[in-house]
């Protein structure tokens, strides 16, 4: 049952020396009336780190997995929706990984974290982050104090070097120009071979290439449309689809329903998140974000 719901949104560049790491810090706000709970859908995206105060959300991806009362859950990079809902008041502290920042901070292969959801503290991959989530809520709520240990949480890791940084940022940039259509393109433009290409999109983008440029088609269309809703899909859709028939197919693989049930559907939190994204850093979506951390 739709509830009123009041989010507000608000964005953080990280600190300049770690920009090229992250798409954004951000925090979002919520209270749902006389203690109700919301529903909605999170899009295909990066890796997030999120952290609750507050109510807790209960999560499940289109493959049936869940969580439920978790402080710290943790998406790996995704290509399906992911259902949740929470309520009824809730501050929640995201850390959104770029690839680069992925091979950086985690380590672990993006391959074996696609599409997964988990609890951020109890899945070994993500034990670094565990001080953090106990200390970053201290007390009453204090926006800049909280930016400020997210912050020197990452700082005050070892700067250790990502040997494959060079050719994540330049697979990462030609991934969001949305001039390119192919892998064979992608791959040019890369300045390195398809078997390289391949390989690293799996360790650090966690998918294979074509699925990556599926999915910013996918993307630009959605956050078109969630800009301007009165849009109808025909004129969301991004100009690389051959026909409606094609986004049809992609809508209900990335979010698993159809255009016409997405667009009945409330979207308390994601419509508010992503107007003050676009506001803020150019892009909606994470995805769309160039290897700089810009969305420009």
């Amino acid at each position: 049952m739709s509830q009123e719901c009041q989010v507000q949104a608000r964005f953080f560049q990280p600190p300049p020396e770690l920009r090229r790491y992250f798409t954004t810090f951000y925090l979002v706000e919520f209270s749902v009336a006389n203690g109700g709970q919301v529903v909605d859908y999170l899009h295909p995206e990066w890796a997030n780190l999120r952290f609750m105060s507050g109510s807790f959300p209960d999560a499940e991806t289109m493959t049936g997995a869940k969580i439920s009362g978790v402080p710290f859950c943790v998406t790996g990079p995704s290509s399906k929706a992911i259902r949740f809902s929470i309520g009824p008041q809730a501050r929640m502290w995201g850390v959104g990984l770029l690839p680069l920042g992925w091979a950086k901070f985690v380590r672990t292969n993006a391959g074996e974290m696609a599409d997964a959801l988990v609890d951020g503290g109890a899945d070994p991959a993500f034990s670094s982050f565990v001080p953090l989530a106990d200390t970053l809520f201290s007390g009453e709520a204090d926006t800049a104090a909280e930016f400020a240990r997210i912050s020197h949480h990452f700082r005050d890791r070892p700067d250790t070097a990502v040997p494959d940084e060079a050719r994540i940022l330049a697979i990462h940039g030609a991934l969001v120009d949305p001039d390119i259509k192919t892998v064979a393109e992608m791959v040019e433009l890369s300045g390195v071979s398809q078997r390289t290409v391949e390989r690293s999109c799996h360790h650090a983008f966690g998918f294979a290439p074509k699925l990556l440029l599926r999915r910013q088609r996918f993307l630009r269309s959605l956050a078109d449309y969630m800009l301007d809703p009165s849009l109808k899909w025909i004129e969301a859709m991004d100009s690389q689809y051959h026909d409606q028939a094609q986004f049809v197919r992609d809508f209900k693989a990335f979010m698993g329903m159809s255009p016409s049930k997405y667009a009945a559907l409330d979207k308390p939190i994601l419509s508010a998140v992503m107007i003050a994204r676009a506001q803020f850093v150019g892009k909606a979506v994470q995805a769309l974000d160039t290897p700089d951390g810009g969305g420009a």
